[in-house]
C-alpha cells in the first residue's frame, strides 16, 4: 500500500541529493578557477570531492533503491554507491592532507603571509 509512495520520496531526496551535488561540483570548479594559491585551490577540489562526489552517490543509491523497474537489480546499484561513496568520504581527506604536506615540505609559500604555521614550529624553523 505505501510502497509507491516510499518509492517516490526515495527517488526525489535522490534527485535532490544529485542536484546538490551538482551545485557543489560548480562551486568547487569556480573556487579552482578564482583561489589564488594551491592551498585554497586544494580546499576547493575537496569540496568538489566531497560535496560533488559523495552526496550524489547517496543520491544515487536512493534512486536505485526507489527505482522498481530495475527488479533485485536495484539493491546491488544501491551497496554499490554506498560503498563507493563510505571509499570516496574515507579516502579523499587523506589524499588532500597528503597533498598538502607535500606541498608544505616543498616549501611552496602561499601567496598571502602565512598567520600561523605549526608545522614550521614543530621542525624548529618558526618563531617563537
Amino acid at each position: 500500500m505505501f510502497g509507491l509512495e516510499i518509492d517516490l520520496v526515495l527517488i526525489y531526496l535522490g534527485e535532490i541529493l544529485v542536484v546538490i551535488g551538482v551545485l557543489c561540483d560548480l562551486i568547487g570548479s569556480i573556487g579552482l578557477l578564482r583561489f589564488p594559491n594551491f592551498y585554497l585551490r586544494l580546499h576547493a577540489a575537496t569540496v568538489g570531492t566531497i560535496g560533488g562526489a559523495f552526496v550524489p552517490l547517496i543520491g544515487a543509491a536512493l534512486i536505485a533503491a526507489g527505482s522498481e523497474y530495475l527488479g533485485v537489480y536495484r539493491w546491488f546499484m544501491a551497496g554499490g554507491a554506498v560503498v563507493t561513496a563510505i571509499l570516496i568520504l574515507i579516502l579523499a581527506p587523506a589524499g588532500s592532507h597528503a597533498l598538502a604536506r607535500a606541498t608544505h615540505r616543498a616549501r611552496v609559500t602561499p601567496v598571502y603571509p602565512k598567520v600561523v604555521d605549526h608545522l614550521e614550529e614543530d621542525m624548529g624553523g618558526g618563531e617563537e
